[in-house]
């Protein structure tokens, strides 16, 4: 018996699963949105297809390492021209245009600097192997290093500007002048030292816009040093003041650098490059007006009275301020060599062990950390206003006195403020509660009351702003450092975990 021939019925494909069909979908979504269509332009339900050419797929930035997601490219490293640069350049070019040639060509070289070396740092933030990664920044935040670097020294020139039209109306005007100089040049010094330093973490990167940005942002920083030294070089005769002069400003830059690096390793994720460089070289120079201070009255030796010559019309109120924020800064060491001296004392003729050590400075941290509070706030810092200043009061009994006498419109203000600040608590409050407000709507409502509580102050009472803002940044310090430390109590461990 003859049988038909056999023919082989066509393969039907088998019915995808739930889990296959969903994945098949989020792909052609996914799809759909790199090549420009909506999200949901896939067909309702997803049919099996025998054969489909493969779709070349636009090509995406590397993704950081430690993410699923591939890095979003930065708007920055593309534009060259920003809303940021663009009001920081007018800024500075308004002030240069004012001043000097020999001071303005500093400024300009060091904006030029500032600029590649953001330009660099913006373009090599995507890179998976970038040098820089190991400083964990601020997330979200731009690298702001143009801003950073000239604030400082704008800010320096402008006031150097003020005082050239009232030099020859003031017998004192010539030495402060040259006093502001100097530490123009210390800040500039400090901010292109940070900026050589992030030239040098960037040098090993591959890429060509970098590479050609740091060739810029090198040759500037070199200009930038040779007009310093020229600058040095022909106004003075050189020999050892010039010498000792350049020495005492590069030390500026070398703290600087061990500043910043400081920063950013031991506060991750809390400021930008530029936000660290502006604290780093703000505080560098500020300490530097102390030592300077402290030197000339001290005369140490007969060069100091040689090359730092500082003005005697600095008001009391910036001397109380200098000297309680001296030491208040000086508050952690003198505490954590009290403890150790005390730790030492009560382990004496004990087996000294880890466990005893830390017993013993558990009991006896706080009163120690208080104490230590108090010796500063009641003679290091009156002896050091009085060296300085010769305030024969006591800081805080001076600062009274001020406060309440032909007082009206400074208390009118303290009052101002209370009723702002209290107005402003109670409505951020409520906002906050609500969810649909966004974070960034929440900050340019602290910047309008800031606006409030500031320009009546400056139009009426800078002095008096001068000091509260001292008095402010003062109490912050002494809650952080009991945060920091753990001193909630007087005695014993604190209740609150730190």
């Amino acid at each position: 018996v003859s049988h038909p021939p056999h023919h082989p019925k066509p393969s039907v494909p088998a019915r995808p699963s739930y889990r296959e069909t969903t994945r098949t979908r989020r792909g052609r979504a996914t799809l759909n949105q790199l090549l420009g269509a909506g999200p949901h332009a896939s067909p309702p339900h997803v049919r099996p297809v025998r054969a489909v050419s493969p779709t070349p797929l636009p090509s995406l930035p590397p993704s950081p390492p430690g993410s699923g997601s591939p890095a979003p490219p930065m708007a920055s490293s593309s534009a060259l021209l920003t809303g940021e640069r663009l009001v920081v350049f007018l800024f500075a070019a308004r002030v240069a245009l004012a001043a000097p040639a020999r001071l303005a060509a500093p400024l300009a070289l060091l904006a030029g600097a500032a600029l590649a070396v953001e330009l660099a740092v913006d373009r090599s933030a995507a890179a998976p192997s970038s040098p820089l990664r190991r400083f964990r920044t601020r997330p979200g935040a731009s690298s702001g290093i143009l801003l950073g670097a000239t604030t400082l020294p704008c800010v320096m020139l402008a006031r150097l500007i003020q005082l050239s039209r009232i030099l020859p109306t003031d017998p004192n005007g010539a030495q402060e002048f040259a006093y502001l100089e100097m530490q123009y040049w210390a800040v500039s010094i400090s901010c292109a030292s940070v900026l050589a330093f992030f030239l040098w973490h960037l040098r090993q990167s591959a890429n060509n816009e970098i590479s050609k940005a740091l060739k810029y942002g090198s040759l500037m920083v070199v200009l930038y040093l040779v007009t310093f030294l020229l600058f040095f070089l022909l106004k003075t005769d050189g020999g050892l003041l010039a010498m000792t002069k350049n020495g005492y400003l590069l030390c500026h830059g070398v703290a600087a650098v061990i500043l910043i690096k400081h920063i950013l390793e031991k506060f991750p994720s809390c400021s930008s490059f530029g936000e660290g460089l502006l604290v780093s070289s703000g505080l560098v120079v500020y300490f530097g007006d102390i030592l300077a201070r402290t030197l000339s009255k001290m005369e140490v030796s007969a060069s100091s009275g040689a090359f730092i010559h500082t003005p005697g019309t600095q008001s009391e109120i910036a001397t109380v301020i200098q000297g309680v924020l001296l030491g208040l800064f000086l508050l952690p060491l003198l505490y954590k060599s009290s403890l150790q001296v005390w730790v030492y004392c009560r382990t004496l003729g004990k087996q000294r062990t880890q466990a005893i050590e830390k017993r013993a400075e558990k009991g006896t941290g706080s009163a120690v950390f208080y104490v230590s509070l108090l010796v500063v706030l009641l003679f290091l810092v009156p002896s050091w206003t009085r060296l300085v200043q010769g305030l024969e009061v006591h800081p805080f009994v001076w600062v009274l006195n001020y406060m309440f006498t032909n007082s009206d419109e400074r208390l009118l203000l303290c009052a101002y403020w209370i009723f702002v600040i209290c107005v402003s608590i109670r409505r951020f409050y409520s906002i906050s509660k609500q969810s649909k407000t966004e974070r960034i709507l929440l900050r340019k409502y602290y910047h309008l009351v800031a606006v409030l509580i500031f320009s009546p102050a400056v139009i009426f009472q800078p002095a008096f702003l001068d000091l509260a803002f001292g008095a402010a940044f003062a109490l912050f310090l002494i809650l952080e450092m009991i945060r920091v430390f753990g001193k909630y109590t007087l005695l014993g461990t604190p209740y609150i975990n730190s």
